[in-house]
């Protein structure tokens, strides 16, 4: 425990799965976050259970693909907490979904003003203020399909695999400010945006996905929560530019992710059915 003591943290999509396991964890670990979401029921009662712990939490509603929201947010984690330390740019779509020629081009920039607009925009408005405080860490979600293109997913596959070349660029620019920048490349992690919908719902999905990959379970959020605190603490202070799969071994190609039922169209928020 105290592993973030006197760290603020900004984190997007923190109503549900990771951005909320990943919420939670900070604050038992001692930090101070701002949540950011579209959802705003779900996004309050995340911060309920991050105060629960006893650390400073509060829910900003945003839209990560405006740059007035994202500049809000940090303003207002300077504003109530005095810094910024850390940026989980977390929020995400599975976006344009189906076959290449059948993707709206409307949906393919809707896909990437959430999954790779909004993460520049996070770390815009971060860097200024984490270089004021002496260093920081950028984390961001990328995927395995950032590795390794997954079909029927080809916008969302270009915009994690942007992401993972964007991290390594920027830590390059602000390494002498001692800002780490780094991602996470998930696998198959059972939350709700992966589950809606599904067929047996989150029972079906986790079963299905205890299959995809050597370590014979699905992911879940906290996975990826505990790699983003390894990645938020100091005990990470001699790593940057790097992209992490926390996949259960899938990574290693054996076995290749399916998406039945992906047929064409939008998919977008998870709080959205």
């Amino acid at each position: 425990m105290g592993r973030l003591n006197g760290k603020v943290a900004v984190i997007t999509g923190a109503a549900s799965g990771m951005g909320r396991a990943t919420a939670i964890k900070f604050a038992q670990e001692g930090a101070s976050v701002v949540l950011t979401d579209l959802n705003s029921k779900g996004g309050e009662e995340a911060v309920s259970l991050c105060a629960s712990t006893g650390s400073q939490a509060s829910f900003q509603r945003t839209d990560v693909t405006s740059e007035a929201d994202i500049k809000a947010a940090v303003d207002r984690a300077v504003r109530e907490y005095g810094r910024l330390d850390v940026m989980f740019n977390n929020a995400g779509v599975a976006g344009a979904v189906g076959r290449l020629e059948n993707v709206k081009s409307e949906d393919w920039d809707r896909t990437m003003a959430v999954l790779l607009r909004a993460v520049f925009l996070g770390m815009k408005y971060s860097i200024p203020e984490m270089r004021k405080v002496g260093g920081g860490s950028i984390i961001t979600t990328s995927s395995l399909a950032g590795l390794r293109g997954v079909g029927f997913l080809a916008p969302y596959s270009a915009a994690k695999g942007a992401i993972v070349t964007l991290t390594q660029a920027v830590a390059i620019e602000v390494g002498r400010d001692n800002i780490r920048v780094n991602c996470i490349c998930p696998g198959g992690v059972n939350t709700p945006l992966v589950n809606r919908g599904a067929p047996g719902g989150e029972q079906g999905a986790e079963e299905r996905m205890a299959k995809m990959q050597p370590i014979p379970r699905a992911g879940h959020p906290e996975d990826i929560a505990n790699m983003a605190l390894f990645l938020a603490s100091d005990e990470s202070q001699w790593i940057s530019g790097a992209a992490f799969p926390v996949d259960g071994g899938l990574n290693t190609g054996n076995a290749r992710i399916q998406l039945p039922g992906f047929e064409g169209g939008y998919s977008g928020p998870s709080f959205e059915r």
